[in-house]
C-alpha cells in the first residue's frame, strides 16, 4: 500500500512539473508575441507619420500620389511579413507549450485489463 501511495505522489509531482513547465513556456511565448506586436505597432506608426509628413511637403499631385503608393506598398509588404512571422510565433508557441505535457503523457501507459 505504501508503494501505491509513493507512486501516486510521484505521479502527482510529475503532473505538477509538466503543468508548471508548460505554463512557463506559454508565458515566455506570449511575452515574445506581445513584444513583436508592440515593435510592429511602433514601426507602423512611425512609417505612417513619416509618410504623412512627406505628403504635407509634396509640391505636386503626382508627387503626393507617388508618396502614397510607396507608403501603401511598404505597409502591405510589412503587414504580410508580420502576419507570417506572427503565424510562426503562434505555431511555435503551441508546439513548445505542448512538449512538457506530451513527454509526461508519453510516460503514462494505458491500463489494460
Amino acid at each position: 500500500m505504501a508503494k501505491n501511495i509513493d507512486e501516486m505522489q510521484k505521479f502527482g509531482q510529475e503532473n505538477v512539473e509538466a503543468a508548471t513547465k508548460s505554463v512557463e513556456v506559454l508565458s515566455k511565448g506570449v511575452q515574445a508575441i506581445v513584444n513583436e506586436i508592440t515593435d510592429y505597432s511602433k514601426k507602423s506608426f512611425e512609417d505612417s507619420t513619416k509618410a504623412f509628413e512627406l505628403l504635407l511637403g509634396a509640391k505636386s499631385l503626382d508627387k503626393a500620389m507617388e508618396i502614397q503608393q510607396g507608403y501603401f506598398k511598404n505597409a502591405y509588404e510589412g503587414f504580410v511579413a508580420q502576419s507570417t512571422k506572427m503565424g510562426e510565433l503562434y505555431a511555435d508557441l503551441a508546439k513548445e507549450t505542448y512538449k512538457p505535457i506530451q513527454s509526461y503523457v508519453s510516460k503514462i501507459t494505458p491500463v489494460t485489463t
